[in-house]
């Protein structure tokens, strides 16, 4: 299975296998499993007896669930900064903190299929998008266009999220080792460039000027959407291989982890770009 710029699915079962379900289309996921070129034997899952085998209704179902806790707590917490603004902050702070520590005990503590903990992420994650979007948003914090724009980045959210599950499906674009190599080095190159620029903002007023709504922030938006999109194609590619490798049910909560991170991600820059445009 290819690595995906996903840290929570590069942790997850790497075993192909055959299998009736597939996440995306024969075209797209038919090649041999390899690790950046390097092939390895195809060698299905152990699920033993106490398992049944993942699906892609595991993958659907656990998805939505996850979605649907995250999109409860981003509501109450948008309303609570609406009636007290003071929360904003803490919200924001507190949410992203505990669901950076998250991603980080799932990653490396190999805890990514524990439901606990992906839907505990989605709820501090739910806090962090509702008190944002309202810091994004509210008139009180310089903000500007509401819950209209905010709709916009749901649906440019989940349009570009269908669209790049349609471009897998078809087989438009080939999950290959070079596309995964390319995608993985830009997101290292987008991070340290977001690090440089968290620095440089404590000695000089907009940092690199990668987000105070300059060109150059619009563009390194536009880039940093780009890459989120890109990185659904390794996200469905690594979901496909443990569906096709015959991975545990409990797989899925997994899969929802790796999926939801992403979709957090993509929604901040394009709200952030919208934000750019509605505030000019």
């Amino acid at each position: 299975m290819r690595t995906s710029s996903n840290p929570v699915f590069r942790n997850l079962p790497k075993q192909q296998g055959g299998g009736y379900a597939t996440f995306g289309s024969a075209t797209a996921g038919a090649a041999q499993a390899t690790q950046f070129g390097q092939p390895q034997a195809p060698q299905p899952y152990q699920t033993g007896n106490a398992q049944r085998a993942m699906t892609i209704d595991d993958v659907v179902m656990k998805t939505g669930i996850t979605l649907g806790v995250l999109t409860v707590a981003a509501v109450i917490s948008y309303l609570l900064v609406g009636n007290d603004p003071g929360l904003a902050a803490p919200l924001v702070i507190g949410g992203g903190l505990i669901g950076f520590v998250l991603v980080l005990v799932a990653t490396f503590g190999r805890k990514m299929d524990n439901p606990a903990i992906v839907l505990t992420y989605a709820a501090a994650e739910g806090v962090f998008l509702g008190a944002l979007s309202y810091l994004f948003t509210g008139i009180e914090f310089g903000g500007a266009g509401g819950s209209a724009l905010i709709a916009q980045a749901v649906l440019g959210t989940f349009g570009v999220f269908f669209g790049m599950l349609v471009v897998y499906k078809t087989g438009a674009i080939r999950v290959t080792p070079r596309l995964t190599r390319m995608i993985v080095g830009a997101l290292i190159g987008v991070v340290v460039l977001m690090l440089g620029n968290l620095v440089a903002s404590f000695f000089t007023a907009g940092g690199l000027g990668l987000r105070d709504g300059g060109t150059i922030a619009i563009i390194f938006s536009l880039v940093c959407i780009g890459i989120a999109a890109f990185s659904f194609l390794l996200d469905f590619d690594a979901a496909d291989q443990l569906i096709r490798a015959q991975a545990p049910e409990k797989a899925a909560w997994g899969v929802a982890f790796g999926l939801t991170i992403t979709l957090v991600w993509l929604y901040v820059e394009i709200l952030r770009l919208l934000s750019y445009f509605n505030n000019d």
